[in-house]
């Protein structure tokens, strides 16, 4: 038996079906019980996941857990105390699971963390390894990197495996935020101020983080490790949209505007983030996955861009 949280979400539903093909039995766990459509789908709804959920009849009878469920990234936040709002959910969310899972017999348990715990960006050809120290710099990533300490620290005391994951951007069909508003402003056929920005960001399709995230549910070698994965091919972000755009039979409206006028016009506007964020790196080394666990990007960039805006 597999249980997987936060089956409901964008990574969610497209790991279920995959797991369906290959497992006799799988259970979705979210908010609310969910669509028991599909052949071979328990579904439960525990309501909100924090560190007083209980979880004794969703474990029963698991041999694995998929821990996806997460308060995501918010761009503007509205709590008064967003720190300890992670925390509740992403930290004391996760070990509370781990804990309830380890005293019921669960064999491993993998868990999708972040690129946010090592920090915001990279310095040239010097992308991020699993082995760097942690540097995470706002209230998401503090709390992905405190459950992974704590997820590790229950795994040497009880003898439950745990594996961690930590993908790059994901992107395919259905995904919001930073990569839904550029599709968006490619499809629109405005022209970008982008042409003259020299960076490169490391992404990963959802097809093969679905598949990485099966290939750690499985591998014997993955037991208590972490792993970057992505693509395997990192891109800048005029080249990014040019390929997207592409992907959209549509043509990629570039202007050559210096980095420097984007980023002081950005900071009058307020926009300061978002334009590090198109113009820095933010590097990841999959040696590590293809190495020990022999694993290798089933799908292109060029291919999943394709899915992404074709759903295909």
């Amino acid at each position: 038996m597999i249980l997987v949280t936060g089956g409901t979400g964008f990574v969610g539903s497209a790991l279920l079906p995959v797991l369906q093909s290959q497992f006799h039995e799988v259970t979705a766990v979210g908010r609310r019980t969910q669509d028991k459509s599909h052949a071979g789908l328990r579904s439960f709804g525990v309501g909100n996941i924090d560190g007083a959920t209980m979880w004794s009849t969703e474990l029963r009878g698991t041999d694995a857990v998929i821990h996806l469920a997460a308060r995501v990234h918010v761009m503007l936040d509205t709590v008064s105390d967003p720190l300890a709002e992670f925390r509740r959910v992403n930290t004391e969310g996760t070990l509370n699971l781990a804990r309830q899972a380890a005293k019921a017999g669960v064999r491993r348990l993998v868990y999708l963390s972040s690129i946010k715990v090592n920090g915001e960006t990279t310095a040239s050809d010097r992308p991020f390894t699993p082995n760097d120290l942690a540097s995470p710099q706002d209230p998401y990533g503090i709390s992905k990197h405190e459950a992974e300490v704590g997820l590790r620290e229950i795994s040497r005391t009880t003898g439950m495996q745990v594996v961690i994951i930590r993908p790059a951007l994901v992107f395919g069909k259905g995904a919001k935020g930073n990569f839904k508003s550029l599709m968006k402003l490619v499809a629109s056929g405005i022209p970008h101020p982008l042409a003259s920005i020299n960076n490169l960001r490391s992404f990963v399709g959802i097809d093969n983080l679905v598949d990485f995230i099966v290939t750690c549910l499985e591998h014997p070698a993955a037991a208590n490790e972490t792993f970057m994965v992505s693509d395997g091919e990192d891109l800048s972000t005029p080249d990014l949209i040019r390929r997207m755009a592409r992907a959209m039979n549509r043509p990629a409206r570039l202007l050559p505007v210096p980095v420097w006028a984007l980023k002081a016009g950005a900071s009058l506007l307020g926009k300061g983030d978002a334009v590090q964020r198109l113009c820095g790196n933010l590097q990841v080394d999959i040696s590590k996955a293809r190495s020990l666990l022999g694993w290798v990007p089933l799908v292109s960039v060029d291919e999943g861009l394709r899915r992404a805006v074709s759903g295909g």
